[in-house]
């Protein structure tokens, strides 16, 4: 129930204006008690419109005392003589206070929606301004003044908890408040201080704490407080928003630098390798004048110059996928054949523990940009071999799975718990008990499952084996067009 307001100077005014009227009625202007009793119920609406029902109950109480004492007979008596006199005063009385009544509400439901437009108005003013805020300067700080302004509050803190900093706004101060916003954004629930007219609320987003909102002398009902709480959690969200998109832009630009500067690298490398290359190829070519120690020695040299053209090359492509500018040029291959050349340059460094490539004779084809995924074959096998020790063996196997083949690499390392088979694919990512045993940079799982991820195909550890681990590289099969 809505408790009613009094002033006792209205109150005075109010029985002086029945005075007023009683005196008119019955001096100045002698009317009958109808007519009376009509000025008096006039009078009553006067002060419930104007000054409010606690007013108007006094002031109708007051006539319904002259109009007996004045008009109703015996005058000049608080009795009434005629029983149908009781009647006409008692209805005077309960129309005057219903009337009045009716008439307050009426003058507070205008109040209410003079004041729930208000409100509206100031909450669009503010999304207005907040989708206005520059970015290139604090947007909570902007968020803040903003509110002081449009709310016409004395005071403003504005806390995020992502960044832990506090934003101010307004013409008065809110000394130690940063302390009260903490601790009003862990216990999830508003507190206030009538005394200084100081309230605070916590902010969420999807049931998420993410800051929390302090204000002097702000003046909103409940339901527009919770408006401006979601405008707030907007901001700070599109700050957050700001935040990461200008972190991953300057991600990406780091990423096509280091691909522009491995690119500017691989030219300058392979400008002397392909010297180096063409005169072991001529003196090779060359060989029955050569000992047979010197002729060893160009076999080596053009094989270790292959060799660091392959790894430049890579590095390259390892880069532009990092950066994800790589282009795929796909055409059908033999899973043999391409299983074959990655192991090849392995062979070639005199390491023979690969096995199982017979198996893969029977495999269909595979539609794969060939560099690209024998790129990714050659990480996986390089990993195997350096994760297993030295007498044991890599052992490789293929299956085709509807409309795609799995090329399993085997190893007989220590494993790769449960826990870490998704984080191994992260850059970066190596694990504690390996880290300072193997050496490595953390990005070639991960250049690999982003070659098969490009293909629409996947690479991951495949569960349930006891010893070592089991890569699978799943690659798309090619299918022929029908006639």
């Amino acid at each position: 129930m809505r408790r009613l307001s009094f002033s006792p100077i209205r109150a005075g005014a109010a029985i002086l204006g029945v005075a007023a009227v009683t005196v008119a009625c019955a001096r100045i202007l002698p009317v009958n008690a109808a007519t009376a009793g009509f000025f008096f119920l006039l009078l009553t609406l006067a002060v419930a419109t104007v000054w409010g029902l606690a007013e108007a109950v006094i002031a109708a109480v007051v006539a319904m005392l002259c109009y007996n004492f004045f008009f109703l007979p015996p005058l000049g008596r608080f009795t009434i003589a005629d029983p149908q006199n009781w009647v006409a005063l008692f209805t005077f009385l309960v129309t005057a206070l219903v009337a009045s009544h009716l008439s307050d509400r009426a003058k507070k439901q205008t109040l209410e929606a003079k004041r729930h437009q208000t409100e509206t108005e100031q909450l669009y003013a503010l999304s207005r301004a907040i989708l206005l805020t520059d970015t290139t300067q604090p947007i909570g700080s902007q968020v803040a003044q903003h509110i002081a302004r449009i709310i016409a509050a004395d005071a403003v803190a504005l806390f995020d908890s992502n960044s832990g900093l506090t934003f101010h706004g307004g013409v008065d101060e809110l000394p130690n408040v940063e302390q009260a916003l903490r601790q009003v954004v862990i216990q999830g629930a508003p507190r206030s201080d009538p005394p200084t007219s100081v309230a605070a609320w916590p902010i969420a987003l999807g049931g998420r704490p993410i800051g929390a909102l302090a204000a002097k002398g702000i003046h909103l009902s409940d339901g527009a407080v919770q408006a401006l709480l979601n405008l707030v959690a907007i901001a700070l969200e599109r700050v957050r928003t700001e935040e990461a998109t200008n972190k991953a832009e300057v991600a990406r630009q780091s990423e096509e630098f280091k691909s522009t500067l491995l690119d500017a690298i691989a030219h300058d490398f392979k400008t002397p390798l392909t010297s180096i290359k063409a005169a072991s190829t001529s003196l090779l070519a060359d060989g029955d004048t050569l000992r047979a120690e010197h002729r060893e020695m160009l076999a080596i040299i053009d094989e270790e110059t292959d060799r660091m053209s392959l790894l430049v090359t890579e590095a390259v492509k390892m880069s532009q996928i990092d950066a994800g500018k790589v282009k795929l040029e796909r055409t059908a291959v033999d899973v043999e054949s391409l299983v074959k050349s990655a192991v090849s340059s392995f062979s070639s460094r005199g390491d023979e523990r690969i096995q199982g490539t017979d198996s893969l004779k029977e495999m269909p084809k595979v539609l794969v940009d060939t560099e690209m995924a024998s790129l990714a074959l050659r990480q996986l096998i390089d990993n195997a071999l350096k994760y297993s020790p030295p007498p044991s063996v890599i052992f490789l196997r293929a299956d085709s799975e509807a409309d795609r083949v799995v090329i399993r690499i085997i190893d007989q390392g220590t494993g790769i718990p449960e826990r870490d088979r998704e984080k191994i694919f992260e850059k970066f990512f190596r694990r504690a008990s390996v880290r300072d045993k193997v050496p490595g940079s953390g990005l070639g799982l991960h250049i690999a499952r982003e070659i098969a991820r490009a293909h629409g195909g996947d690479l991951w550890v495949e569960e349930g084996s006891k010893t070592g681990a089991r890569f699978c590289l799943a690659l798309p099969r090619f299918v022929e067009a029908k006639a």
